[in-house]
């Protein structure tokens, strides 16, 4: 062969593989409206709705992982994340975003012609809206306007298309966000520069410029708001706006502006947030399932790294607990929703982003050591597991011995665990004697904080023996076994005492609570957590196979038709659209039925993720990415089943093949033989795994488990 052919061989070769490599962009298959529908079907809530339910809670909007801003639709403030996909209208865009009823911050609307303070939202269509990773579009029928937005961690950038001859207006909305409104201001800086903060809970200032020089900047008040506008000077070119955000100060909003953004444009913005999101994405490659398995799939692990969001400047700056602006070194992020994303998503954070996962740790620690106690958020003690699961798992890049005494403290002194005295005294929490409880009751929540006390207990004695300390670790393994002072073996559930010890009654383990008893649960949907002693929890049974048979209920027993707005998606009482039963479909595997909880699993996995008429809605809350967490564990045949332990619990994933790479590029691939429901062999790097569970140490020597299971 010449010289000559071997030289077009080569390009025909290089050719064919850059055509591969186009074709398979990870960001193609993420839809960021899967979740923003609401569901209806009375089959898929387990009740019949008399009210809108509550989605998934997430937003389409532009982000890059972990960022500041988040700008995305408005289509009704005060609902979740702001948008739902069965809504007609958009009121505006802002550019903070969680989907938990807060933030929203700085909405803006471009519009042109006629409005008032009380009517100024536009209509629009889905058939001309569209959303990738980074990129949010949408034509606004009213004013006939199509706006696009890109952003960056700490900017957001918009470009707005006006129909020619109109004029051009952009409505500031300043008095309204998720949360109540303290104080807000809107200055005109120079020819094309507006700036401004907005005062919530917390005070975020913004930095804008125009490519269009501004007029003047106008108000206009209404019943209920008012509104600022501003007028820029008439042009035939589009309206870009280039917005710098920052929780300090005007002026480092500004520099955040000219450091992320600075000259570059709309396309090289929107260019580099895709880069960054396929940089992202590729650290799991999949092959094999069907396309909407893959769809989800990517779907699922780009929002699973949404939150926690950054709160320091480019020039590291943040403002602390006791609002004192401080620069410490690292990148300060809010706290993450403990509750919901110590089982998965934190641990998924530490796998891929390490660098972000410590210093969120870093962050939590600075607010522990500025308020006293290391942050619980919303209900239990978790940053233990976090902090504990990631350093076991190697991450490093924080201070352990800080973060281990703030951890220590939440469980020995009071006012880090609410009723801690309590729960020490006595090995449980009481409830209260509450007759006729209902739904909604505010209460205790008292088996549902003993049974993850218990668990914390756990996760901070890991903690001290890693570390040495002994005596502590001693004291806290002896509570790790707490929760079976709450065990009835007449119900064989867990079941709240009142304060003499004697058991609540009535007793129906099939109501639901909202904090009562139990948090956004039943008693099925919390008695078997003890993931870090399930055979312990087995133990309080007659036997295995009653414990099985108990389990089997779980799954069996219809739901009672209850309308709670958290709990819904269920296969029997089992909750897959709330977090508190998530580990649950695993505890087949202790009674030597594994077979019996892929059945469950495949079940979550196909039917409650892309459900309802758009295959857009999810089973429940998002909360953060937990839910999505979970799908992408389980979806590559891993689950955090104790995520304080370094190990995971290996199950049928839906993929044939997939490569795994960590964020310090360490790689590991999972193969699939075989499509039956009973896993008959495991191995890793050729030999046998005994056992289900693998440890993270395994992983990261970089060599290929498979799975086989029966045909």
């Amino acid at each position: 062969m010449n010289k000559f052919n071997l030289i077009i061989i080569s390009l025909l070769l290089v050719a064919t593989g850059c055509a591969q490599r186009q074709q398979i962009r990870y960001t193609d298959y993420v839809n960021p409206f899967l979740g923003t529908a609401t569901l209806w079907d009375s089959i898929d809530l387990g009740y019949k709705p008399t009210r809108r339910t509550w989605g998934a809670e997430v937003f389409p909007g532009s982000s890059l992982p972990n960022a500041m801003v988040q700008v995305s639709p408005v289509t009704l403030f005060r609902s979740g994340s702001g948008y739902q996909y069965e809504d007609t209208v958009i009121y505006a865009f802002t550019h903070t975003n969680k989907g938990h009823w807060n933030l929203c911050h700085i909405p803006i609307l471009p519009a042109t012609g006629n409005f008032s303070a009380d009517d100024y939202c536009s209509t629009y269509s889905h058939d001309n809206e569209s959303a990738h990773p980074g990129y949010y579009q949408v034509f606004l029928k009213r004013y006939g306007i199509n706006a696009e937005m890109t952003s960056t961690l700490r900017c957001a950038y918009h470009r707005f298309t006006f129909e020619e001859g109109k004029d051009k207006k952009l409505i500031v909305d300043l008095s309204t966000s998720n949360e109540r409104i303290k104080d807000w201001q809107i200055t005109q800086e120079g020819e094309n520069v507006f700036t401004g903060f907005q005062e919530n809970s917390e005070k975020i200032y913004f930095y804008a410029v125009s490519n269009q020089a501004i007029k003047n900047i106008d108000s206009i008040r209404g019943e209920s708001k008012s509104l600022s506008i501003v007028n820029f000077v008439n042009s035939k070119e589009p309206r870009e706006l280039k917005i710098g955000f920052s929780f300090v100060s005007i002026k480092n909003a500004k520099e955040n502006l000219e450091k992320e953004i600075g000259s570059k444009d709309f396309a090289q913005i929107r260019n580099e947030a895709t880069d960054t999101w396929e940089n992202l994405l590729s650290k799991i490659k999949v092959s094999g399932g069907t396309e909407k398995q893959r769809w989800v799939f990517y779907s699922s692990l780009y929002r699973s790294f949404l939150w926690p969001a950054l709160r320091s400047d480019v020039n590291g700056e943040f403002t602390d607990a006791k609002g004192e602006v401080v620069n410490k070194g690292f990148r300060y992020y809010t706290d993450p929703s403990f509750w919901d994303d110590y089982r998965n998503k934190l641990i998924l954070l530490g796998m891929i982003s390490p660098d972000v996962a410590a210093d969120v740790i870093n962050s939590i620690t600075d607010k522990g050591e500025k308020t006293g106690f290391m942050p619980t958020f919303f209900h239990g003690d978790h940053a233990s597991t976090f902090v504990t699961g990631s350093y076991l798992r190697g991450l490093r890049g924080f201070d352990v011995n800080k973060a281990y005494h703030l951890i220590l403290k939440n469980a020995t002194v009071e006012g880090g665990r609410p009723h801690l005295m309590e729960y020490i005294a006595k090995g449980y929490i009481s409830e209260m004697d509450i007759k006729n409880p209902k739904i909604e009751t505010v209460a205790k929540a008292a088996v549902t904080k003993t049974l993850e006390y218990t668990y914390d207990d756990y996760a901070v004695a890991l903690l001290a023996k890693e570390l040495g300390d002994e005596e502590n670790y001693n004291m806290l393994m002896k509570r790790t076994g707490n929760y079976k002072n709450l065990f009835d073996p007449s119900t064989e559930l867990m079941r709240g005492r009142l304060e003499n010890g004697e058991w609540v009654t009535p007793f129906d383990p099939e109501f639901p609570y909202y904090e009562y008893l139990y948090r956004e649960a039943n008693a099925w949907q919390s008695s078997f957590f003890a993931p870090h002693d399930t055979k312990g929890l087995i133990n309080l049974y007659k036997s295995k196979d009653d414990f099985e048979k108990k389990v089997d209920s779980l799954f069996t027993i219809p739901w009672g038709g209850y309308e709670a707005h958290n709990l819904s998606g269920f296969i029997g009482q089992y909750c897959h659209g709330n977090q508190p039963d998530h580990s649950f479909p695993f505890l087949y595997y202790f009674v030597d039925k594994q077979e019996k909880s892929q059945v469950i699993l495949d079940s979550c996995l196909n039917h409650f993720y892309g459900m309802g008429k758009h295959q857009l809605a999810l089973a429940g809350m998002d909360d953060a990415g937990e839910m999505s967490s979970w799908y992408v564990f389980n979806a590559i045949g891993l689950y955090t089943y104790s995520p304080a332990d370094p190990s995971y619990i290996i199950s049928v994933p839906l993929f044939d093949k997939i490569e795994f790479t960590f964020g310090d590029g360490t790689q590991f691939s999972i193969s699939k033989r075989n499509s039956g429901k009973k896993i008959t062999d495991i191995t890793y790097g050729g030999k046998k795994v005994n056992g289900y569970f693998i440890s993270h140490s395994d992983l990261k020597k970089g060599k290929e488990l498979v799975i086989t299971t029966n045909q």
